[in-house]
């Protein structure tokens, strides 16, 4: 299949301007159907601007009506005259959009609370950032440290649902080897880990 540009793009288009199913626009875009869902309810790629796949040469009408008529069809991409061009280089280092690289330090707060089995180099890798970056976050003597918040990549536009699932569980899984190689056995209910406390929420009972 033709790989398509600007995909999360070309699915706010498609959910904006068609009645397309989850799934097809999906399989289309080359994106997980619950990330073409978190774009239909708002949650993901909030701000990018939808890229029509018929204009740029990537879909053809006939397509597109054929899959509107038939909900179990899948749309065939066309090779854009513009791909060749378009095409990031392989293997080149991730790129981050200029207007989005102050999301960063939120992304890299959000993997720090919620995935500390992540290793500082996924990190660096998945979001375009460097090392010191991180520890200026987790030591919090970023010199934005105070409007830090963390926040899911994925809803800033930064990181591919898949990809991210993709990383946390190959973490999980190391961390789950290397816990077996140091004896540590997950027996079900157990004291949990001290380094990274879990915080409940609490509710007053007094009337």
């Amino acid at each position: 299949m033709t790989e398509i540009l600007m995909p999360k793009a070309t699915a706010v288009w498609l959910v904006d301007n068609t009645s397309l199913t989850f799934e097809q626009i999906a399989d289309f875009a080359g994106l997980h159907h619950l990330e073409v869902k978190g774009i239909a309810d708002g949650e993901v790629a909030r701000d990018i601007r939808g890229a029509d796949p018929i204009a740029n040469g990537q879909l053809s009408r006939e397509e597109l009506d054929a899959a509107g008529a038939d909900p179990k069809y899948r749309m065939k991409a066309q090779k854009s005259r513009h791909a060749e061009f378009l095409k990031p280089a392989k293997k080149s280092p991730r790129y981050t959009p200029v207007s989005r690289r102050q999301d960063r330090p939120d992304a890299i707060a959000w993997f720090l609370r919620n995935h500390p089995e992540i290793a500082d180099s996924q990190i660096v890798k998945i979001l375009g950032t460097t090392k010191s970056t991180i520890d200026q976050v987790r030591n919090r003597t970023h010199w934005n440290a105070a409007n830090i918040k963390p926040v899911d990549p994925v809803t800033l536009g930064l990181v591919g649902q898949l990809e991210l699932d993709s990383i946390v569980k190959k973490a999980a899984e190391k961390k789950a080897k290397d816990d077996a190689k140091k004896g540590i056995i997950d027996d079900g209910p157990a004291l949990q880990p001290a380094a990274e406390p879990i915080e409940f929420e609490t509710q007053d009972t007094d009337d």
